[in-house]
């Protein structure tokens, strides 16, 4: 693979199985590498067949199924300075075009059908109801207003400004075109509208309007009453300051709401499957004892309900598996679909599980299991992998000084190109983003263009990533945290990377441990810098949108500021000198190893500051540093940005190991 083959990558997601299980809809996104932009469809298949496009859209998602299966709604987005965000229902079973049922400026979301199909709910962001009702010279303008910032976490990567523009919850008839009727709106986003098997009940989740609540932005769920007479719009149901709940859905009785529950008291905790009483708000947790994320990074939705069972997925040691539990939690979960791949798409309807899996060598197709037995309908990649065949990973396991093992994987090249005269490879050593997640068993784009220019590739999950213990993935908070101390960010974690590194070595003696290089992104890229800082074996180093200084970052500089605290378990406002002993900016006066910084003009996440205080010290210092800035993208750009941008990133980043690892 290389760069330009970005270009030939079809990504199925969302599948939506119908109520009488006998079609999937799922959305189709293929990449125009020419126009710049990605084009989007709703494709079908019905019964055992192979998937066939539904809708002739280039910006169409969220397709859900009516409850009689007759529609299906979905929504449409046009790209541009002056974009639309269209809510559309199509029939599915006779003649007719697609209706809009509403249009907005901004995106439009989580949508959800009455039970009765006569209504769609959805989220879409919406200024806030208690705006200053300021004036230029008489007249109202939005782009000429100063911003009140009331709260923590005005921000976020991707979307800008979201103080003044909370996500709501609207409800619009499904059978006519009409304005959308707004039925919840506060100062902090509301996600996850679900309705009542009765229709007179939205569960929502959102940050409860109490004084101080910025400070922990604990979600809690609430209900909303349809009814008109309805005197409390929001209404709590769960009240706890220390778990947050999110994803509702409605038990098929109504009695019931599952979700996902996370403790916040001490942070990172695992995603928790959890049911709520709707009468009373009694919590059942039901996967504490499984030990496991129940909330993956990748493919996360809503609980599935399954009968009497909970359907969900789980991160275990880099597969990403189907699991089910009781909701009485009368037994422990149970796998219920695994293997050595990623389940990064589910959804089960009238006795049919629609499963997108992925694996090292295989990008994402659709299956079916009826009757216990797996089927795939697509081949949405067969002619890319028939064109540029890949080669299986070799899995390793790696003891670790934190106790135990981690997982580790070798992938070697398809092309000998950089082999030097007695066959030595060189060798890229890739970290992952987070933490607090996992590199899958799934194919990686990344991957397959490193080896396709003829390295080694070796990544990892160390101490502090999913898909192992809980206690593993907090034994990265600092040694100062009151409640369950680690070793900090560059601890353990380091240590694991580079003991992976040694073992890979060990293992293969065709790699040549004289031309490493080491790469990663956003912690990866705090992980590359460490690494740079403390140690000299790295021939070349690739630090992208890293986190180089957390004091900073929690200073105001991250759109997560105020969150740091929590995960590394002290305040900086108390003891700066943890964030500074745990920032790779402190040690730059030891970076010798060749560097490339990469960061996007528009990241928020880890905001262009932080590159360039890495920058400015090792250009000051004299050493090899280059150093490139992406215009008009943000924290995603890797995975979700422009595609041309996707394609010369990846070239800055070949065209640079290219020149310090090659024989």
């Amino acid at each position: 693979m290389q760069p330009a083959d970005i270009a030939r990558l079809v990504s199925p997601g969302d599948p939506r199985v119908s109520p009488d299980g006998r079609r999937i809809a799922l959305v189709v996104t293929r990449v125009d590498l020419e126009a710049d932009r990605y084009r989007s469809g709703i494709w079908i298949a019905d019964g055992d067949g192979t998937p066939r496009p539904l809708t002739g859209g280039d910006g169409d998602a969220n397709p859900r199924w009516s409850p009689d299966g007759t529609r299906l709604a979905f929504t449409r987005s046009t790209p541009g300075p002056e974009a639309k965000h269209r809510l559309m229902v199509l029939p599915v079973d006779g003649p007719g075009e697609p209706v809009v049922l509403a249009e907005r400026s901004e995106a439009i979301g989580e949508l959800a059908w009455a039970p009765d199909g006569s209504a769609l709910a959805f989220t879409s962001r919406e200024a806030r109801p208690d705006a200053p009702p300021f004036t230029v010279h008489g007249t109202p303008d939005p782009t000429k207003l100063p911003r009140r910032i009331d709260r923590l976490f005005p921000k976020l990567d991707g979307e800008g400004w979201i103080i003044d523009r909370p996500r709501a919850v609207f409800v619009v008839p499904a059978d006519t075109p009409g304005a959308p009727r707004l039925v919840a709106h506060h100062r902090f986003d509301i996600g996850g509208p679900a309705w009542s098997p009765d229709g007179r009940i939205l569960a929502v989740s959102t940050v409860r309007d109490e004084p101080d609540a910025d400070l922990t932005l604990t979600d809690a769920l609430h209900l909303i009453d349809l009814e008109p007479s309805a005197s409390e719009v929001l209404r709590p149901l769960t009240r706890s300051t220390d778990v947050a709940f999110s994803r509702p859905a409605f038990s098929p009785d109504g009695t019931r709401i599952a979700a996902i529950a996370e403790d916040v008291a001490l942070v990172p905790s695992f995603g928790q499957m959890a049911v709520i009483a709707v009468d009373g708000g009694e919590v059942t947790t039901l996967t504490g004892g499984l030990d496991r994320q129940a909330a993956p990074f990748v493919g996360g939705r809503p609980p599935v309900w399954w009968g009497d069972e909970l359907l969900f997925a789980v991160e275990e040691h880099g597969t990403q598996p189907l699991y089910s539990v009781p909701a009485d939690g009368s037994r422990e979960p149970t796998e219920v679909l695994g293997g050595t791949r990623a389940i990064v798409g589910y959804d089960e309807a009238g006795g049919t599980l629609a499963v997108l899996t992925t694996t090292p060598t295989r990008r994402p197709e659709l299956a079916v299991v009826r009757d216990g037995r797996e089927t795939v309908l697509s081949s949405f990649s067969a002619a890319f992998h028939r064109d540029l065949p890949g080669a299986e990973p070799e899995h390793l396991r790696v003891p670790s000084s934190g106790g135990g093992e981690i997982d580790a994987w070798l992938l070697r090249p398809t092309s000998s190109v950089l082999a030097d005269t007695d066959g030595r490879l060189p060798l890229l050593l890739s970290v992952h983003g987070g933490p607090m997640t996992q590199y899958p068993t799934a194919w990686f784009d990344e991957f397959a263009m490193w080896a396709g220019a003829g390295y080694a590739v070796l990544w990892c999950n160390p101490h502090g990533s999913t898909g192992d213990t809980e206690a593993a993935l907090r034994s990265i908070r600092t040694p100062e945290a009151p409640e369950h101390p680690g070793t900090g960010w560059g601890g353990v974690d380091a240590a694991d990377v580079l003991a992976a590194l040694d073992s890979a070595l060990a293992h293969d003696s065709t790699l040549d441990p004289a031309r490493v290089g080491v790469l990663g992104g956003s912690y990866g890229g705090f992980m590359t810098t460490w690494l740079v800082g403390h140690s000299d074996r790295f021939a070349a180093a690739c630090s992208e949108r890293a986190a180089n200084n957390l004091l900073s970052l929690e200073w105001g500089g991250s759109d997560a500021a105020g969150f740091f605290r929590f995960e590394l378990g002290v305040d900086h406002l108390a003891r700066p000198d943890v964030y500074r002993r745990h920032s790779p900016t402190s040690y730059v006066a030891d970076i010798h190893t060749p560097l490339l910084i990469l960061h996007a003009d528009n990241d928020l996440r880890c905001p262009p500051e932080q590159a360039d205080q890495l920058y400015l010290a090792l250009r000051l210092l004299g050493r090899d540093v280059e150093y490139w800035r992406f215009p008009d993208e943000g924290h995603e750009l890797s995975r979700s940005g422009s595609p041309q941008r996707r394609v010369q990133r990846a070239e800055i980043i070949l065209d640079f190991f290219g020149r310090w690892l090659a024989p």
